[in-house]
């Protein structure tokens, strides 16, 4: 088995703190995504892994192998580069053979694997060409099949998809993910790229500032963020975070009272004045459609509504995406809706919140409060 494990590796550049208190595991065979912002260390633990940076300090693992001081070429594990790192003046054959040859394997056995590994990633009539014959998406699959013929204890993939145009890399990332369920090979693959971790990883670790800020299957951190960070990064389009003043039946949001029910108001950890900002996905609000009431005169107030004014519209077709504001703020929310809607910008709607999706984090760390 082939597992990778971290315990609390740092690394410095000077006095430049890049990585801090790393620690996870990989069991055999999974996929894992490290995913954040520019900045915030994920390529500097992929390398660390590979061998192409050390560890200020902390013990990396390559299953029960201890591999701190072993050297990169020795760690059996293959990367992936953005720029694909393919060799122009040699055949796609070529390329894909070249690191079996440098380590001296048979040349049946490279012959095999040459030809294996070109099927599986349909680029058997492509063995002849070189690299400048070659779109985008067929070069990196040669550069992941050179990395699968190496049959190494683990794939490194450092944002192999980013130079692609947006269906090319949906159709690559498709064969990418059918690829692992075929070869069941321990995988760390690092993205800014927040769609191509949800949908290639069987676990997330969300990166900031060069630590953990949450590790989980996509739908449990999608469902569930540990704070306003991985809240907001998580998810296409983000998000949505207001701040808010707490008052004993609801929130204060820009001068309008978001009112909460007296079941959930009482198991709120919160306290009467605290500041706090409040979470809720643009899945989670729709349009209020007032219902007709029996008597006229009875007058409802529907505790879950904002007024907001329509700045930007975007049909996308089977759903349109608006970005509203609340009067006296500058702050825009997205709003996703069903692809029917006609709206203009200047448009004033009422807005229904779903509260039972609402989050809520502290205004100070960040952290998640609600649901606790």
């Amino acid at each position: 088995m082939t597992n990778v494990r971290l315990e609390d590796i740092k690394r410095r550049f000077n006095n430049v703190t890049a990585i801090e208190d790393i620690s996870f595991e990989i069991p055999d065979g999974e996929f894992w995504v490290l995913v954040g912002p520019s900045g915030c260390g994920k390529s500097t633990i992929l390398r660390t892994i590979a061998g192409l940076e050390t560890a200020t300090s902390g013990n990396l693992f390559i299953g029960d192998r201890l591999m701190n001081n072993i050297p990169a070429r020795q760690r059996d594990v293959a990367m992936v580069f953005q720029n694909y790192a393919l060799y122009p003046h040699m055949t796609v054959a070529q390329n894909i053979a070249f690191g079996l040859q440098m380590r001296k394997v048979d040349a049946k056995i490279i012959q095999e694997r040459v030809i294996n590994v070109a099927r599986s990633l349909s680029l058997e009539h492509l063995l002849d060409r070189k690299p400048k014959q070659l779109s985008g998406g067929q070069q990196q699959r040669v550069a992941l099949g050179r990395a699968i013929a190496r049959q190494p204890q683990v794939f490194l993939l450092d944002e192999p998809l980013s130079n692609l145009d947006a269906q090319l890399r949906d159709d690559t990332r498709a064969e990418l993910k059918q690829l692992h369920q075929n070869l069941a090979i321990t995988t760390i693959y690092v993205t800014h790229d927040q769609v191509e971790a949800m949908t290639l990883a069987d676990k997330i670790v969300v990166l900031n500032r060069g630590r953990i800020q949450q590790i989980g299957d996509p739908q449990s951190i999608y469902a569930l963020p540990a704070n306003q960070m991985v809240a907001s990064f998580l998810g296409n389009p983000p998000m949505n975070i207001l701040p808010a003043i707490y008052q004993y039946s609801g929130f204060n949001i820009s001068g309008q009272l978001l009112e909460i029910p007296p079941d959930l108001q009482a198991k709120l950890p919160l306290s009467q004045g605290q500041s706090v900002d409040l979470g809720i996905r643009p899945e989670h609000i729709h349009i209020h459609q007032p219902q007709p009431q029996a008597n006229q005169d009875d007058t409802v107030v529907n505790s879950s509504q904002l007024m907001v004014e329509v700045k930007v519209v975007e049909p996308l077709g089977r759903e349109t995406l608006i970005r509203v504001s609340l009067p006296d703020s500058s702050a825009l929310l997205n709003v996703q809706l069903g692809g029917g809607v006609r709206l203009r910008p200047g448009d004033r709607l009422t807005l229904q919140l779903d509260l039972n999706q609402l989050f809520i984090f502290d205004s100070t760390t960040g952290e998640r409060i609600w649901p606790n």
